[in-house]
């Protein structure tokens, strides 16, 4: 590799990490995303010009297919589909992972990387951390993915023995590394890699669907050492700090959600994330409570009289793309001269900022969009808690059933608002399967219907 592709790489490094810092921020997202693309396209087009690439046709062909098949899908992508998605994309880098080891493993002159029967050691470890962990990406990101698009139970699916089945499995994995490194041998290595695959499923099914964000985040952060493992192999710097970058952010926001929730980061590495059985606990026994439903001009005329109103945006908002009428109604609400604010969950919808991400795409402005540390206190004060679609993040049971299988997790106190407005299709229980207790309380008034239908129907009733 030549200096000018060393400098031309440290670059595009350069420019990952301004992007990372960028999406730190709503108000410097954009700008990370225009470093990314920036980066991105200059260590593309670093590596397809080096000496050492012959075939451009067969690499042109192979950007095309990708590029086209990522242009409709990114024209076509609702964003309630974003976060199975992004556990779609992360399969695919693991599964690139894992080919890259083959090809490496099955003709390293190609790589100039030794010759084959004869490998150091050092690029025989690194080729079996990058297929392990590429193949435990694609597997666990296709659970992930089935579940996040419903077609898979979003519960946790646990049978006898599984967290012995599960060490009993990861002990073979590192016996094989170990024996792989020591003999070169392409039957380990498969062996090993079929085992990985199959460990990436028995850890990912048992993780039920309220903690599936967390898991996304993980799978990425898997998805980032997968791919420094590789960059190793190849002798790549661009992907060796690429994917470090990758991994270490993803294991970092992993560690702030799983703090966030109260949960263990090692459960979630070793698939014992949401351990209670959802259907633990009496939240079956009030489905017969009576409940207060009201209309549009019933809630219109509680939040005309409010002198603060917190909007609690959830997966219901997202699925009927709803936030540019929740803008709406936060501009009129604000012309009465009503302060509004926006209370965000760490891990509202289904991936780690999505409820962020579907405001600003609704130009919803930054100040008035607050984390959940800094305005639980003030529901106490709060006029209107203003609910769309956000069951399992303000559920009471978090605090006071040990039974429930997000106890522990701490969640907006909606409950706590001197009047609550529950915007909701029926009263099914959320993604993770329990009932809230919210809905009867004496505070709370729910509104039954789409949320962009309803919001729409509060915004008319309220300039009438």
């Amino acid at each position: 590799m030549s200096d000018t592709a060393y400098i031309l790489y440290l670059i595009s490094s350069i420019l990952f990490i301004l992007a990372l810092k960028g999406l730190s921020s709503p108000e410097t997202a954009r700008r990370g995303n225009v470093y990314g693309i920036i980066g991105m396209l200059l260590g593309v087009l670093t590596t397809f010009f080096m000496p050492s690439i012959s075939n451009y046709a067969l690499i042109l062909f192979g950007i095309m297919i990708g590029g086209i098949i990522g242009a409709v899908i990114a024209r076509k992508i609702q964003m309630t589909a974003m976060p199975q998605l992004v556990a779609a994309f992360h399969s695919l880098v693991g599964l690139s992972a894992v080919m890259v080891a083959f090809a490496a493993l099955w003709s390293p002159e190609s790589y100039g990387i030794g010759n084959s029967g004869s490998l150091h050691v050092g690029r025989l470890i690194e080729m079996s951390l990058g297929s392990v962990i590429g193949a435990i990406t694609f597997s666990g990101s296709l659970i992930a993915f089935a579940k996040l698009q419903g077609i898979m139970s979003g519960k946790p699916i646990r049978f006898a023995d599984q967290n012995k089945l599960n060490m009993l499995v990861g002990i073979s994995i590192a016996l094989l590394l170990v024996i792989f490194c020591a003999s070169e041998s392409r039957t380990m290595f498969v062996v090993m890699t079929l085992l990985a695959l199959a460990i990436g499923f028995l850890l990912i099914i048992p993780i039920g669907g309220a903690d599936m964000p967390v898991v996304v985040s993980m799978l990425n952060s898997y998805s980032g050492w997968a791919a420094s493992g590789i960059g190793f192999t190849l002798g790549n710097p661009l992907l060796i700090i690429t994917g470090a970058l990758v991994g270490s952010s993803g294991a970092i926001l992993s560690y702030i959600m799983c703090k966030a929730m109260n949960r263990s980061i090692i459960n979630v590495i070793f698939g014992g994330f949401g351990a209670v059985s959802a259907d633990s606990g009496p939240a079956a026994a009030v489905n017969d409570r009576p409940i207060k439903n009201g209309s549009a001009e019933d809630a219109a005329f509680m939040l005309k009289n409010a002198s603060s109103v917190i909007i609690v945006p959830g997966y219901g908002m997202a699925v009927a793309q709803a936030q540019h009428a929740v803008r709406e109604l936060q501009v009129e609400l604000e012309k009465e001269g009503i302060t509004v604010r926006f209370a965000i969950h760490p891990v509202a919808g289904r991936m780690p900022g999505h409820m962020n991400v579907l405001l600003a795409e609704a130009n919803v402005p930054y100040d008035s969009v607050v984390e959940l540390e800094e305005i639980n206190n003030d529901f106490s004060t709060t006029d209107v808690a203003f609910v769309i679609g956000a069951n399992d993040v303000t559920n009471p049971a978090a605090k006071n059933n040990p039974q429930s299988p997000i106890y522990g997790m701490p969640v907006l106190d909606v409950e706590n608002a001197k009047t609550i407005l529950f915007i909701k299709r029926s009263m099914a229980a959320g993604y993770a399967g329990i009932e809230n207790d919210l809905f009867y309380n004496e505070n709370t008034m729910m509104l039954f219907g789409d949320a962009k239908k309803v919001t729409e129907e509060l915004i008319k009733a309220l300039k009438h």
